[in-house]
């Protein structure tokens, strides 16, 4: 008897759940933090994910690109910020114009852009953003010097500027950034440069975490400044994920977190950042298409060219 009725009970959900799943498969995600690196990004090819403990699939550069453009057919993922060296940056922008957009990365390994060079690039369209500005990782504050000019370029174009915050990896400035220091991914410190430039649109990558109360004054004074929650949403233990988000959300900032998967080497992380949302049990459903696409759509000021279901406006233009 209860063996006959689980059966019905799984009879009755199991269609309703494959629908549910199927249809959020159909909407449309943004991801605002993506990697175009090549395979050997961290020194050599097949490096291990941090989490699942298997080592990356992508045994080349044109591996682990068409890996990660088959994991954005699958999330339906209709514009993916990337960034990284930028000839690899060029190369995965030409293989999908029309959703992958080119940002300038500033970061330990790969050599500072020349704002000339940027400038002919944002002119060109060939780099739409400004980032990933990983300071930290080279012993910065945000407001050192040497990131001024990039940060006036950005304001200049009115480009998005994703800058990273927060913490990395164990063992950081041992085995990779002898300048990181944990204390330099303090949000806080980014706000002489907002009051330098303050129609710049910075985004705070990874959130801040675990700088939720100097996230929150930051988000709370400067109404431009949103966050993606990248990384935080598959590397951290979930529970500190869920914890971490639920604050902001409760702290009023919910329609200004944007989803961000950091796929640096492993495109698996695609899908895990994605369920890192989907399982949080305290978000609507109106409240996961507000971090999937609503808040960057408002963010990179789309409204008027793509609707909250993802289809194009009539009149608007094609590849945006």
């Amino acid at each position: 008897m209860i063996k006959s009725l689980c059966i019905v009970v799984l009879l009755l959900i199991l269609p309703s759940l494959a629908f549910t799943q199927k249809a959020r498969q159909r909407l449309p995600i943004i991801d605002m933090h993506m990697h175009a690196h090549p395979a050997n990004r961290f020194g050599k090819v097949g490096l291990p994910n941090p989490i699942t403990g298997k080592p990356s699939a992508a045994t080349n550069d044109e591996a682990l690109l068409r890996a990660a453009l088959k994991a954005m057919d699958h999330h339906h993922i209709v514009k993916a910020f990337a960034s990284s060296y930028l000839d690899s940056v060029e190369r995965w922008r030409l293989a999908a114009p029309e959703r992958i957009l080119g940002g300038a990365q500033i970061d330990v390994g790969i050599p500072i852009p020349d704002v000339v060079r940027l400038r002919q690039d944002f002119t060109a369209g060939r780099l739409g953003f400004m980032g990933e500005v990983g300071a930290q990782y080279l012993g910065l504050t945000p407001g050192d010097p040497v990131l001024e000019p990039y940060f006036a370029l950005a304001e200049e174009f009115d480009i998005p500027v994703g800058i990273h915050t927060g913490i990395s990896a164990p063992n950081t400035p041992y085995e990779c950034c002898p300048k990181f220091r944990a204390a330099l991914g303090n949000p806080l410190l980014l706000e002489d440069v907002l009051i330098r430039h303050p129609k710049m649109r910075l985004y705070l990558m990874h959130a801040g975490y675990p700088y939720l109360q100097e996230t929150v004054a930051l988000m709370s004074i400067y109404p431009q400044v949103y966050a993606d929650l990248s990384a935080i949403d598959w590397i951290i233990p979930r529970a500190d994920f869920h914890a971490y988000l639920q604050a902001l959300i409760r702290a009023g900032l919910g329609k200004r977190l944007m989803f961000g998967s950091d796929q640096m080497i492993w495109p698996e992380a695609i899908g895990m950042a994605i369920d890192g949302i989907e399982s949080a049990r305290f978000l609507t459903p109106k409240q996961k298409r507000d971090l999937f696409y609503n808040n960057a759509v408002r963010f990179l000021r789309r409204k008027k060219e793509v609707n909250s279901a993802g289809a194009k406006v009539p009149g608007s233009r094609p590849g945006s």
